[in-house]
């Protein structure tokens, strides 16, 4: 399977907009964002847990990166509210599940050699950075001089101004935005959207 798998070419997804794919486990859907490979893939998704789910103990062979957009996602190692992330480097393993119900956003098999950190940053953490004009906070995530990883408020009705010297991607959590001439056009994107900007498309 392959869904926008061209780096060289800008995407936007309305990720709301798209249809629940049902997983392996029972009670945990997903939306597909990118993805290269079937059941084990390299993958960008929206994953929904319905209350009382999980998904089997699994190792991540690829490495594994998430951040909470709604709801609690926990494992045996803790609970997670709505903007907790983390990173799951190669050979890390969990038994992911969501008592309540959630909804995360997971980076699968996207890991370069070397990247073994493991991070897990709850709402509110993170290096806090001078705001861009027109943010209202921004933090960094995480960061190891080839990828780095922010999350920022917008003030409404701000232009923001976002340089893209290595690749962009990004996912819109709350609120909305107009991304202005990535597909030649002005697109509004809604909670869930997620876009991709190969380098040097600002």
């Amino acid at each position: 399977m392959r869904i926008n798998d061209d780096f060289d070419r800008p995407v936007l997804v309305q990720g709301a907009a798209l249809d629940w794919i049902p997983s392996p486990a029972a009670g945990v859907d997903r939306r597909m964002l990118f993805r290269i490979g079937d059941e084990v893939a390299r993958a960008t998704s929206i994953v929904r847990y319905a209350p009382g789910s999980s998904f089997p103990r699994h190792i991540h062979s690829g490495g594994e990166e998430i951040l909470v957009l709604e709801g609690t996602f926990q494992d045996e190692h803790g609970d997670y509210p709505a903007g907790s992330y983390f990173r799951n480097p190669p050979g890390t393993g969990h038994v992911p599940a969501a008592e309540d119900g959630c909804v995360i956003f997971v980076r699968l098999w996207q890991y370069r050699a070397g990247d073994a950190v493991q991070i897990v940053r709850q709402p509110g953490e993170g290096e806090e950075l001078a705001p861009r004009s027109g943010e209202t906070r921004l933090r960094r995530l995480f960061a190891d001089g080839a990828e780095e990883v922010r999350i920022g408020d917008w003030a409404a009705g701000a232009d923001i101004a976002i340089d893209n010297p290595r690749g962009l991607e990004f996912i819109v959590i709350t609120g909305g935005a107009t991304v202005r001439g990535a597909l030649g056009g002005n697109e509004t994107l809604r909670p869930q959207s997620w876009g991709r900007l190969p380098a040097g498309q600002p």
